[in-house]
């Protein structure tokens, strides 16, 4: 292999192994300012948009032991990679695409399992990682804030008792 293209094979698996998921796109009529557009709004949600090569691509993943996903590698493909959340990533894809219609997503790949597009999608549908966390918060504290209102009911309804048989007394 020549040298130029070791330094990109390099550059290739050096983004795909620092991230936990990678979403195969087809940029296939994306202007520039389109691109740069996608780019600022993935860099928001900590990824990344990069155009690769699929032969450099199908050799990185490879060489990385990741799984075979050859039948999303056809046609002009970028990669959207990063180390925060794979959903958000998804999220800001998905809602490009229905602005522009385009970049086309093809499937990825997430903890070395392979997705369909469909799969990428439903990733994008989910909640934030925070509005899951207060979900997961409110299911957990259900329980005692339950317990906490039925060991004070008796106790208010026995001071309502005495404060009404004492306003009986009084008058």
């Amino acid at each position: 292999m020549r040298p130029e293209k070791s330094i990109l094979l390099d550059e290739v698996k050096q983004r795909i192994q620092d991230s936990p998921y990678a979403i195969v796109t087809d940029y296939t009529g994306l202007k520039v300012a389109e691109i740069s557009e996608l780019r600022k709004r993935l860099r928001a949600v900590g990824a990344r948009y990069t155009v690769v090569k699929n032969t450099m691509l199908r050799l990185a993943a490879q060489q990385l032991g990741w799984p075979e996903f050859d039948n999303l590698l056809a046609g002009q493909t970028a990669i959207v990679a990063g180390s925060s959340d794979v959903c958000s990533a998804a999220k800001a894809v998905k809602n490009f695409a229905a602005e522009f219609n385009r970049p086309a997503i093809r499937g990825g790949v997430l903890d070395g399992r392979v997705l369909a597009a469909a799969d990428v999608v439903a990733l994008a549908d989910l909640p934030s990682r925070e509005a899951l966390l207060a979900q997961l918060l409110g299911v957990l504290s259900a329980p005692a804030s339950t317990l906490a209102r039925l060991i004070q009911t008796p106790g208010s309804q026995l001071a309502r008792v005495i404060k009404a048989n004492a306003d009986k007394g009084a008058s």
